[in-house]
């Protein structure tokens, strides 16, 4: 007797890895540089704690996301 044989795969296709490596590190890179661009331009009195960490948050996640299909399409599996 043998149990319910389990498939574990990607829920997205290999095929995909480029562009999406692509799209993500070119847009976590225009958000990195728009929160350097927002830190250099803003005086202190006139920053917003509030903004800063959804740039903050934003390019971390498309950095992130980036390089994990980056790493994902060079064939290093993580």
């Amino acid at each position: 007797m043998s149990g319910p044989q389990i498939s574990v795969g990607s829920p997205v296709p290999q095929n995909l890895y480029p562009a999406l490596a692509t799209v993500l590190l070119a847009a976590g890179l225009t958000s990195t540089g728009s929160f350097f661009l927002y830190e250099v331009t803003k005086t202190k009195s006139n920053r917003a704690l509030r903004s800063e960490l959804l740039l903050a948050l934003l390019s971390s996640v498309l950095l992130g996301l980036g390089t994990l299909f980056l790493l994902l399409w060079t064939g290093v599996f993580v």
